[in-house]
């Protein structure tokens, strides 16, 4: 008769740690800040191209870019009178790479 295998049980993050996580994934569930990381993934991008991108006024597009770098997903640097973003997350590949793989869009 076999013998049912065991569950190695998983080493379960802290629930402190887990609700950094989900405040930080609720910042990412928005179509404009998804798009933006994809585009950032791939390059620096300004404000005004980002915005341009998801076709919305540049101060929205400032306002989202504000949250992801609250969260850490983001770094900015001015170059003239232009601010560049680019992704500080390396993680955020993986994500967005779940997020393709599962919506559509496909790799990079």
């Amino acid at each position: 008769m076999a013998t049912a295998k065991a569950k190695q049980p998983r080493k379960l993050t802290s629930l402190e740690a887990l609700a950094e996580a989900a405040e930080c994934l609720r910042t990412l569930a928005h179509p404009h800040r998804l798009r933006m990381i994809q585009m950032l993934l791939a390059g620096d991008y300004t404000v005004g191209e980002l915005a341009d991108a998801c076709q919305i006024p540049s101060h929205m597009a400032s306002e989202h870019l504000r949250l992801m770098q609250r969260c850490g997903f983001l770094t900015s640097r001015p170059q003239g009178r232009r601010r560049y973003y680019d992704i500080a997350e390396p993680h955020l590949e993986d994500i967005l790479g779940c997020v393709e793989s599962r919506f559509g869009g496909g790799k990079r």
